[in-house]
């Protein structure tokens, strides 16, 4: 068979490149020894989720701590899950993080000399590495219709063996010179696929980044290469890919090691040397005491949507990312509770070789910890900034006044006092733990454990001698004159020692007073919070909780 006919027939494109010359095209990058290029190459379907920050985070961290170069590509051959838009998304939603590229899609960068970054721009490259396969009796024209290929499927799994196309089932595989050109001639459509040289008998111990060394068997399917519209296929694209751009590391989830046979033969045949590959643990959670694979259908925390409509503050879920990545992690921050999380010399021997276990309420209590150490100028711009995007207009009236705000978080936020407080989780509870500073939304509870009478006596008795003048001394002495008034206890050691002979003690006082003014029985300190909300706004609010 002549081949070189057969390719130019198959591929008769007049603007390709001999291969040295794209190779010529695409040179060494100038970087120091060590230092690693990985890269992110996700689909343009608009979904980006906790798995593709996990992976990015951890392409990042690598190349920037080795002083290498972490890149966007764009794996846009499948035109039906092409979403408008997409691409900024990824940026933004990663930028939000604070996972930033060097070079790549929509990346400004002088470091932009390995483009295009979008596969389909790079269509004459993929089809010239696919002449040369052709016309070296490597790859083959395929006329198979969807209806024979699922024909052979069905047959395959009644038959209890591997789904694909390879030998026997490989109908194509060895069509004679003139049936090849009889079904062109009829004007069949064809894909071109790989002719596999590999034997399942032949097994492959491969060295894994991450898992170590690993057996697989070698390839026999003869997977498509370019599909029937002449783009090529994942498989294909991706090795020839990261040849030119020169990765040398490509993180990616666990379930791409089905497909690792079908890359190192790709990779052997295109005569290209082979990157290094790592494949991640699965991000798994505990549903119902049993382990399982976070999912899309039924985890809302696996969208990084989740975590901005939720208001997670971004740092604390990549630090929360960054122990289930590296194991050592915890133990450098306990070390170094000041540094940036950036000065953490991230290894990739260091990340977990089997499923790494959600756990929201660990990133819950990190979430507060970074919150904590936020001034109250800091946490206003981080909750308006959620207010503003996901907030009602309510939320959006309420912070239009920041000084206001910011008193209110000075107080329960603890800033400035002997220990600062750690109560707010993410952007949504810290909205909602100040909705009772405001009259159209503070919706209080009237849950008092005393008789009407008392409580009114109460209330009407601090209403007579409050004064918004008064310091917390002064405030507390008129609480404690009330509590006697009433007949509790002014002071704590009395009712200890007999409490049979009061109604209670100043604290209870003081907790009628607290739920008549922010309609919970636990706020922070109470004389500030009536100084915050004014004089004439405490006592409205005290008449409001009489009984």
């Amino acid at each position: 068979m002549d081949l070189k006919k057969l390719a130019s027939t198959l591929i008769p494109d007049d603007n390709l490149l001999p291969l040295e010359e794209y190779e010529k095209a695409y040179p060494e990058r100038q970087l120091e020894k060590g230092a690693e290029v990985t890269r992110l190459a996700p689909s343009p379907t608009g979904f980006i989720h906790l798995g593709n920050l996990y992976s990015a985070l951890a392409d990042e961290r690598i190349a920037h701590t080795t002083g290498g170069i972490f890149y966007l590509r764009i794996e846009d051959t499948d035109l039906k899950r092409k979403v408008d838009g997409a691409v900024e998304s990824v940026i933004r939603s990663l930028d939000y993080f604070g996972v930033n590229f060097d070079e790549g899609a929509e990346i400004d960068s002088p470091l932009n000399k390995y483009g295009p970054y979008y596969q389909r721009q790079r269509a004459s490259i993929y089809r010239a590495y696919a002449k040369d396969l052709i016309e070296r009796g490597l790859a083959y024209p395929c006329f198979c219709t969807e209806d024979e290929l699922n024909a052979v499927r069905e047959e395959q799994t009644a038959n209890k063996e591997i789904t694909g196309y390879y030998g026997k089932y490989a109908k194509c595989r060895n069509l004679s010179e003139d049936e090849i050109y009889a079904n062109l001639e009829a004007g069949k459509s064809f894909v071109i696929r790989l002719k596999s040289q590999g034997d399942t008998s032949n097994k492959i111990t491969f060295r894994d980044a991450i898992k170590g060394d690993i057996t697989v068997t070698e390839n026999d399917q003869d997977v498509v290469i370019l599909k029937s519209d002449g783009i090529p296929t994942y498989h294909f694209a991706h090795a020839i890919d990261d040849h030119f751009m020169h990765t040398t590391l490509v993180i990616r989830g666990e379930e791409w090691l089905s497909s690792l046979p079908i890359h190192l033969e790709l990779f052997k045949v295109l005569g290209f040397q082979l990157p290094k590959y790592g494949h991640t643990c699965s991000l798994m959670k505990v549903d119902n005491g049993v382990k399982r694979k976070l999912s899309k259908r039924k985890d809302p925390e696996l969208s990084l949507d989740y975590y901005r409509s939720a208001g997670y503050y971004p740092k604390a879920v990549v630090k929360y990312l960054m122990t289930i990545l590296n194991s050592n992690f915890e133990e450098w921050e306990r070390k170094n509770p000041q540094a940036d999380y950036r000065d953490f010399k991230f290894s990739i021997s260091k990340m977990g070789k089997s499923g790494a276990l959600f756990d929201i309420d660990k990133l819950n209590d990190i979430s507060k910890a970074e919150l904590s150490t936020l001034s109250a100028e800091q946490t206003y711009d981080f909750l308006n900034g959620w207010v503003r995007e996901f907030g009602t207009d309510k939320d959006r009236q309420h912070f239009a006044d920041g000084q206001y705000i910011i008193k209110i978080l000075n107080l329960i936020c603890g800033i400035g006092g002997k220990k600062r407080r750690k109560d707010i989780v993410r952007a949504e509870s810290g909205v909602r733990m100040i909705d009772y500073f405001f009259d159209d939304t503070f919706a209080p509870d009237y849950c008092y454990r005393f008789d009407n009478a008392t409580v009114n006596s109460v209330i009407d008795g601090f209403a007579a001698v409050y004064s918004e003048e008064d310091d917390n001394s002064a405030w507390f002495a008129k609480v404690k004159q009330i509590a006697a008034e009433n007949g509790f206890a002014a002071e704590m050691s009395d009712y200890k020692a007999n409490p049979e002979n009061y109604k209670g003690s100043v604290a209870d006082v003081a907790e009628i007073l607290r739920i008549a003014v922010t309609g919970m029985p636990n706020s922070p300190d109470l004389c500030t919070v009536m100084g915050i909300l004014g004089r004439s706004r405490t006592l409205a609010r005290l008449s409001a909780g009489k009984r």
